[in-house]
Formats: structure tokens, sequence, C-alpha cells
């Protein structure tokens, strides 16, 4: 049966056909979840699909998966689609988004394709928010021109995700796992996305924010605040911690037992060490002082030094 076919058997309601949304920053291991839930094909089949990069392999030729061009948007198939025509559906439709996106924007020089994705999909793990996100990007195209670590903890959660051993929380010891995907132990990007971007993930990408700004952590309201140096960043870690304490108070007064409910409080915090990223409060304060000697040394003027010699993470 033709394309043109099938969409009039579809349109005549003659086909049985299954709605599939897949919400931005999605990986192919929740749409392949999502996938047999809606009864279109097995998780193991569509895994065994987007494992296969030959459907981008024209754009991206180094890709590893179809991580990242999957793209999210909702979606309506035939009854027992195929794997592999619902992964060719959805690369189809980044190859539109891709096109769309990229009228008035081009790619960077310095970036391929697969980078630009890459870092479209840190930005999207890294806010929920539009209007931060091309900030976001600013701060990590900073990051990698001075030669930083990018310290993203959503590459960590990937990584865990890839080895099986991620169980919703992020934890100080998960921070030295050694993957490629950690980008608190190896400079620069990621060898692939970690998700799969939204457009607007992919417009910050293309086109970071022009800003100094070289960390951020979470201000406890869904956005982040933003710092040029390490010890504006400190501060801002303390407030961020005081707010949790405020809050651990308010659910006191309010009848609360006190314990904690068990769920992870997660500061992204670019430009720390590995001491953690994930605040929760029945751990108390981090460790700061190995991060605090190594970035007030950047600060300071020692970032060209950092960049050569490449430090990585104990």
């Amino acid at each position: 049966m033709t394309p043109p076919e099938v969409f009039d058997k579809i349109a005549s309601g003659r086909v049985w056909t299954v709605s599939l949304t897949v919400p931005e920053g999605w990986t192919m291991f929740d749409i392949a979840a999502a996938v047999q839930r809606a009864g279109l094909a097995s998780r193991a089949a569509f895994l065994r699909a987007a494992r296969n990069p030959a459907a981008i392999r024209d754009l991206a030729p180094t890709a590893p998966t179809l991580e990242g061009f999957l793209f999210p948007a909702t979606y309506e198939f035939p009854h027992r689609t195929s794997a592999q025509a619902i992964v060719r559906a959805m690369v189809g439709r980044f190859r539109e988004a891709w096109a769309q996106a990229t009228q008035n924007d081009a790619p960077p020089k310095s970036l391929t394709l697969e980078q630009v994705v890459t870092l479209a999909s840190l930005v999207q793990e890294e806010t929920p928010k539009e209007s931060e996100r091309p900030i976001i990007a600013g701060v990590f195209a900073n990051r990698l021109r001075l030669g930083y670590p990018l310290e993203c903890d959503p590459s960590v959660v990937y990584a865990l995700k890839l080895k099986g051993e991620y169980d919703g929380k992020l934890v100080p010891a998960d921070l030295k796992i050694h993957s490629s995907y950690n980008t608190y132990r190896h400079y620069g990007l990621p060898p692939g996305p970690i998700g799969n971007p939204g457009m607007a993930s992919l417009e910050a990408a293309l086109s970071p924010a022009r800003v100094d700004y070289l960390y951020f952590v979470a201000n406890g309201k869904g956005g982040h605040v933003f710092s040029r140096t390490f010890a504006g960043q400190q501060r801002n870690i303390q407030q961020y911690r005081q707010l949790l304490r405020r809050e651990q108070e308010e659910q006191k007064r309010n009848g609360a037992t006190g314990e904690s409910s068990g769920k992870e409080t997660r500061a992204r915090i670019p430009g720390r060490d590995a001491a953690a990223v994930a605040y929760h409060p029945r751990r108390g304060a981090f460790d700061d002082q190995r991060i605090r000697r190594r970035q007030e040394r950047n600060d300071s003027g020692g970032r060209a030094a950092a960049r050569r010699q490449h430090l990585h993470l104990g």
C-alpha cells in the first residue's frame, strides 16, 4: 500500500490509529517504553531501531545512535506500526524542525550538526523554562571556550541510564562514574545527545545568548540564578540552601514530622567539582574545599593553564 493510500484510509477512518506523544527531553528509553505501552511495537524492537543511526547518517555521520534525532511531537500511527517506521517518522520530523531552525540561524562553524544537537539536549535537560535556554546555552558555550568541564548532571544521569544503573536519584558517588558521557570527568561535549531536544532548545544551541556567565544554580522556583565568578556561585548556593532550610521549617510548622520525603532536590551547578550537584536536605552541606581552590584559581587568571593541563577529576 502506498503512503497516499495509507493516508486516505486514515482520513476516512478505516484504519485504527494510535496517538503517541513524545515530550521534549525524552530519551530513546523513555520513548521505547511509551511505544510498548501504546501497543505499537515492543520496547526491545524500538531500541534496536533507535540504536541504528543509518537514518541520520547523511546529516550526522558520527552519531552513535538516533538519540537526539527522535523529534518530540505527537504522532498518529496505524496500530502495530513497525519500530523502523516509527523511528523513520520521528527522524523525518527532526529533519523538518532542523530545516526550520536553521533558516535564520546557521550552525556555528565550530560545531557540527551532531554537536549542536548534543548541546541542545544538555540545555533541554537543564531547565524547563524556554526563556532560560539561550542563557544556559551561553554558559555552556563559555565553558567550552575557556576549557572548563561542563559539569552537567543530566549527562551523568544519562550515563547511568546507559548502564541500567539509574534509580531516579543522583548522589555524589555517581559523579565519578567512568563514562564518556560524564561531563565531570571528561572535557568538552559528550559523544552524543543525552535526550531528544525540542525546537526551543535547538534554537538556543544554534544561537546562544552572549553572556559572560560561567555558573548557575537552581533558585527554588523552577528557574536558575546565574553568576560570573565562583565566589558569586558560592553565594547563590548558600541562598539556595537557606531556601531549602526554610521550606523544611515550614513543613515542620505545618505538622510534618521533619523527615525528608526522599525527594531529591537537584541543584544544577556547572563549575562545581565531583563533590555533588544533587543536594538532599538530610545529607547536609557539601565539601567545597577542593572545588573552591580550583575554581578560584581559574577565576583569577589560571584558565589558560587549566585548559592546557586538561585536569581530570580523581
